[in-house]
């Protein structure tokens, strides 16, 4: 059983694992997607609703590639060799991915489509 771990030693685990996710190329498009719409948020003056909104977007997405990367981690552990049960559970797992993309695609079109002139 694991001994009880204090506020600063679960802090450091989790800045550890961020910093793990940062040298992932996928999660370092993710981070340079959301830089570029948080950009965009300051360039046209967005909303505080849209704000939050993008932010949760954000987040949600960056969430998602952190959970599709681990579990491919965990699966390519469990089993090194192909297998065509792993690849339906990583397949399943990127599709978290794309639906937390397009959702945030969604949210995007709706904040900055009428700043763009498109609706």
């Amino acid at each position: 059983m694991r001994t009880k771990q204090s506020v600063g030693q679960a802090i450091s685990i989790a800045l550890r694992g961020m910093f793990l996710l940062f040298h992932e190329r996928s999660f370092r498009i993710q981070i340079i997607i959301g830089i570029i719409v948080t950009a965009l948020g300051f360039h046209f003056d967005i909303e505080s609703w849209a704000w939050l909104a993008q932010n949760i977007a954000i987040g949600l997405v960056l969430m998602a590639e952190g959970i599709n990367t681990a579990i491919e981690r965990l699966a390519d552990v469990v089993q090194p060799k192909y297998d065509e049960k792993i690849g339906r559970i990583k397949d399943m797992s990127a599709g978290f991915v794309s639906i937390a993309a397009l959702t945030a695609f969604v949210i995007a079109a709706i904040i900055y489509a009428p700043k763009l002139g498109l609706v």
